[in-house]
């Protein structure tokens, strides 16, 4: 049996084996995390919040707030929403998986794959590697970043741009008009334009596009039947909520918009999923009892160095130390109008997923810590 084969097989027997029902849903030990979703809504001043947690003791699902200002309409816990950079633990694992088959080199150089793609501000693919790529460590500038992105998509002039369509390569060039952050292997930054480039990098390496092999490879076999990659379809699957912004505008007088229609290409790679808590928590469990990537390959992925605050980032995910002593893995994301958060312990035994509504508050860090140390 080849390694796909073997991988395919042990993702369909984890899908399988996820199958705590709702109805065994644990009523205690997570009011703590629903007191930190109820302060995003009555003190954030968050539309909205959802939760989703599995343990021992079943399957909790908590909600707070409104899922549509206009309806008053409650969140729903099989609600669909933006996940935004939680589509990187799916481009990680993709690649590592075509590492495992002997497809590609982590340690190969970006130009390998992409020549002549990452030129300019110093920054130069013959000099970052693909595992740099996914540890955030090649120091390329971060596309989002850019003067113009701001202002045409997370600021003013977002109504006018919401559905523009961009490919991989403009976001790139983007990215390679400005100098890099620092010399590549020498330190961490986190960047959209990695991820947008291991996208990329999947898609010459297979001959199919990044999203296809997500879905063949990850959505279909564990059953993620609220997850897609809409590429630059500008809407979400029913059912689901509203998205809101300030679109960067801060303090108690800030306008929020609804920014449930856009064209999420502006992200690609780095962040145009869709799914839901209970979808994130069946593959993040999954990814972290090694049911997704064989042993070697879940190691390198959990191989860390030190990134902002006390986290530590591998290739793909985030390692959070919690102030109770419990290590959690997982990743955060951010997109237009909603943030979202999804982790796990490391044997999968306590799993959690947050989405709000609004992308004003301070995240979901509170969340975390209130389900796990609460």
């Amino acid at each position: 049996m080849s390694v796909r084969s073997t991988v395919v097989a042990l993702v369909v027997a984890a899908a399988a084996a996820f199958s705590v029902s709702a109805s065994a849903a644990a009523d205690g030990g997570h009011d703590a995390a629903q007191d930190a979703m109820d302060a995003q809504v009555e003190q954030a001043g968050v539309p909205g919040a959802l939760g989703q947690a599995q343990d021992g003791g079943g399957v909790w699902h908590g909600t707070s707030g409104v899922a549509d200002r206009t309806t008053r309409r409650p969140p729903m816990p099989q609600d669909r929403f933006r996940i935004g950079s939680l589509t990187k633990p799916f481009i990680a694992a993709v690649m590592l998986q075509l590492e495992a088959e002997g497809t590609v080199d982590l340690d190969a150089p970006v130009e390998r794959w992409l020549p002549g793609a990452v030129r300019g501000g110093g920054q130069d693919g013959r000099l970052i590697t693909l595992r740099q790529l996914l540890g955030h460590t090649s120091g390329l500038y971060d596309f989002t970043a850019d003067p113009g992105m701001q202002r045409d998509h997370f600021g003013p002039r977002f109504a006018d741009h919401r559905y523009d369509s961009h490919d991989p390569e403009s976001l790139v060039r983007t990215a390679m008009a400005h100098s890099r952050s620092f010399r590549p292997g020498s330190g961490w930054g986190y960047s959209n334009t990695n991820y947008v480039l291991a996208g990329m990098v999947i898609s010459k390496a297979t001959g199919h596009s990044y999203a296809q092999e997500i879905e063949s490879r990850i959505i279909r076999p564990l059953k993620l039947r609220d997850t897609s990659l809409p590429g630059t379809s500008a809407g979400i699957p029913a059912p689901h909520g509203r998205a809101y912004s300030t679109l960067s505008e801060k303090g108690a007088q800030a306008r929020v918009h609804d920014v449930t229609a856009l064209d999420p290409s502006v992200a690609g790679a780095s962040g145009e999923m869709i799914s839901s808590t209970g979808d994130l928590i069946r593959f993040m469990r999954a990814l972290l009892r090694g049911d997704v990537l064989p042993p070697r390959q879940l190691a390198e992925m959990k191989s860390t160095v030190p990134a902002d605050g006390q986290d530590r980032y591998g290739l793909g995910l985030t390692r959070h130390r919690l102030s109770c002593g419990t290590t959690v893995w997982g990743h955060e994301g951010t997109i237009q109008g909603s943030r979202s958060t999804a982790v796990t312990t490391a044997d999968g035994s306590h799993t959690a997923a947050f989405n709000l509504n609004g992308d004003w508050s301070g995240g979901t860090s509170d969340l975390v810590e209130a389900e796990y140390c609460g």
